[in-house]
């Protein structure tokens, strides 16, 4: 299979050890030295408080790839919160894959909220409750991407596939042309993110910490001095890498009982029919 990519090209095959460096890998972007990377760039640590949230962006670009971070969310009283962690192009037409972690009272489960947008068209939400406390440790978020199809993943176990549809000529549009950075953010949002905005961010508890380690990534990165992302070495087994049987089922196991929002099945959002790729396997 060929793929052309649109005004890019692709270099050499990046491959990150586990552990990456995040003082090598990353750029804090925003926070006013809320943002912190410790222990000789193995450890990053984003901070909100009252006045601000922090963020971080990657080095590099990406075109296709597998990225793992472990991440610590924020513990204790969270509500109002959230943490972000996706790959996005940028502009009105951008792509993006997105994994956001919103806050909850002492003792209630964080909600994970994913989201696939292409050429800039979003809307579809799904989320989940986890089934360990994402707060007492790190966990891996893993993103593939590849030509065939995105699978997010939670230590290993995959929780959600949107494929590539546009053979099918039903008008879905797939990640394909566009590279991506890697981004992270820790915000305030409770005008919506806790009971719809009903819980209130409770700062006496700041500042909200969130931690990060053990990014890897498996990737072709954007350059002007190849055009090709290697497709044959034993290493970028995840170019063409897909669900098999059993990551279906476990992809089965995690939405019957941990996902509590699907709009593939939210009747009142879509009167006229539910989007395209909901109904093609």
């Amino acid at each position: 299979m060929k793929i052309f990519i649109s005004f890019w090209v692709v270099s050499g095959f990046l491959a990150a050890a586990l552990g990456g460096n995040f003082n090598q890998d990353f750029d804090i972007t925003w926070g006013d030295g809320r943002a912190k990377i410790l222990d000789n760039g193995k450890l990053l640590t984003l901070s909100l408080d009252k006045t601000s949230g922090s963020g971080f962006r990657s080095k590099k670009q990406y075109m296709f790839g597998k990225i793992d971070m472990q991440i610590r969310l924020v513990p204790g009283n969270s509500a109002g919160t959230v943490t972000a962690y996706y790959l996005s192009s940028l502009g009105s037409n951008h792509d993006e894959i997105d994994f956001e972690f919103l806050g909850n009272l002492s003792g209630d489960p964080y909600i994970m909220h994913t989201n696939v947008y292409t050429q800039g068209k979003g809307g579809r939400e799904q989320q989940f409750y986890l089934w360990f406390d994402p707060t007492k440790d790190f966990h891996t978020y893993s993103i593939l991407w590849n030509p065939q199809s995105i699978i997010l993943s939670v230590d290993g176990t995959p929780i959600r596939q949107f494929k590539n549809l546009e053979s099918k000529g039903v008008g879905v549009a797939y990640p394909k042309d566009q590279p991506m950075w890697i981004f992270s953010s820790l915000w305030n949002a409770d005008d919506w993110a806790t009971r719809g905005g009903l819980v209130k961010t409770d700062w006496s508890q700041a500042p909200f910490t969130a931690s990060y380690t053990n990014f890897n990534a498996l990737a072709c990165t954007v350059s002007t001095t190849s055009n090709s992302c290697p497709k044959n070495s034993s290493s970028s087994s995840w170019f063409s890498e897909s669900l098999d049987n059993s990551g279906v089922e476990r992809i089965k196991w995690v939405q019957k009982n941990y996902m509590i929002y699907d709009y593939c099945t939210d009747s009142k959002r879509f009167p006229q029919g539910f989007p395209p790729e909901c109904s093609i396997a």
